[in-house]
């Protein structure tokens, strides 16, 4: 039922950021296949799926990408695809067979979104990395930290997902919708550098307004402001403020007994290592529960930091449907949402190569090819 319901997609296995953006696409009503090596197809039990929920709504079939009916089986999904995701280094898919070249050939109308952490080109292109280099390399971690600290990796939200798996989800749907008018496909390249990059045009702007100062930790939205932080609680937990505006900043004053006080202006950055100091000590003095009864309801901005445990449990995120459980699996429900054709998770993660007959029977492979190929070690 999904807004994709119909577009066809070949998935080529991979780690992060790539299959990822397969899932946003899977959610969203996509048929998408995802073809495993067939060195890794073990059996399994469907009744039992692995844990990869990343891995989520697609089917599996299990190919050996080095034999030559292999890669001609791969093009024959392609030669029905509307798209194909690939998350390899640059050079690859055009080694294996299956480089853009070969594929658009086959199928002039296709979309081939690539995913790399450099870039298809430039002078890192064929060289390792991970997330914390990519958003290293872009300016991006440099920032990310508190006064004084070294730099702290926000896990790999920013490069592998923010600025990767979800920028191939949307270069892939803005291609398929221009494909539609020009009937012709194109390559997507998308980079996790450029991706990340991206996310900072903010900041970037913030310091061509000369409102961001280069040292980290000292800027309004990255700690350096009492009025846009976390604090501990008695209790050991935490909970975050985000009091911006003067009429949320004053909710605050009000909400923590010092509405009455005489205080420096908000934004005299001179005063807010002491006025950290202050609402450290409040916070404090209370648990995250009474500091919850104080504040939720009001326009302080304000939340409770939840863990990953207590997050689907919160009646507001309970209430939305936020996380979902797929065989005894709680996690992520797709998004965004949709009034008119709501996305769905179509399945729990398979099993490499568990639906190999059942897919290329319907994309229209022949059986006695299937069979043909499966002797020869093509299939799996």
């Amino acid at each position: 039922m999904g807004p994709l319901s119909g577009i066809k997609v070949v998935e080529l296995a991979g780690i992060g950021p790539a299959p990822y953006g397969a899932m946003l696409l899977a959610d969203l009503g996509a048929d998408v296949v995802r073809i495993d090596r067939s060195g890794n197809v073990t059996g399994g039990d469907p009744d039992t799926p692995p844990n990869d929920i990343t891995s989520r709504g697609r089917r599996s079939i299990g190919v050996d990408l080095k034999h030559p009916d292999g890669v001609a089986t791969v093009l024959d999904l392609v030669e029905q695809a509307d798209a194909l995701l690939e998350g390899f280094r640059p050079g690859v898919m055009e080694r294996l067979g299956l480089g853009p070249d070969v594929c658009l050939e086959r199928n002039p109308r296709l979309v081939y979104g690539r995913m790399t952490g450099w870039g298809q080109e430039g002078p890192y292109a064929h060289t390792a990395g991970h997330d914390i280099n990519y958003i290293a390399l872009a300016g991006v971690l440099e920032p990310l930290g508190r006064a004084g600290e070294q730099p702290t990796p926000p896990i790999n939200l920013v490069g592998d997902f923010g600025g990767g798996g979800m920028l191939l989800a949307f270069g892939v749907c803005a291609a398929l919708l221009e494909a539609r008018t020009s009937g012709q496909g194109q390559v997507v390249d998308a980079a996790m550098i450029d991706g990340a990059a991206s996310l900072m045009t903010m900041t970037w702007s913030f310091r061509h307004m000369g409102i961001w100062n280069d040292e980290r930790g000292t800027n309004m939205l990255d700690t350096g402001a009492h009025f846009y932080d976390t604090y501990e609680t008695s209790d050991g937990r935490y909970l975050s403020i985000g009091s911006i505006e003067p009429q949320f900043y004053a909710e605050l004053l009000r909400l923590t007994g010092m509405e009455n006080e005489e205080l420096p202006w908000q934004h005299d950055r001179s005063q807010w290592p002491a006025m950290k100091e202050r609402f450290a000590a409040i916070f404090a003095s209370k648990t995250r529960d009474e500091w919850c009864e104080i504040m939720e309801g009001t326009d302080v901005c304000f939340a409770p930091v939840l863990t990953m445990d207590e997050a689907p449990r919160h009646p507001h995120i309970a209430q939305r449907g936020t996380y979902t459980e797929v065989a005894g699996l709680t996690q992520p429900a797709p998004v965004p949402r949709f009034s008119r054709t709501p996305g769905a998770v179509a399945r729990p993660p398979a099993h490499a190569g568990q639906h190999t007959d059942e897919v290329l029977a319907e994309w229209g492979v022949p059986s006695d090819v299937i069979n043909d190929r499966r002797s020869s070690g093509a299939i799996a």
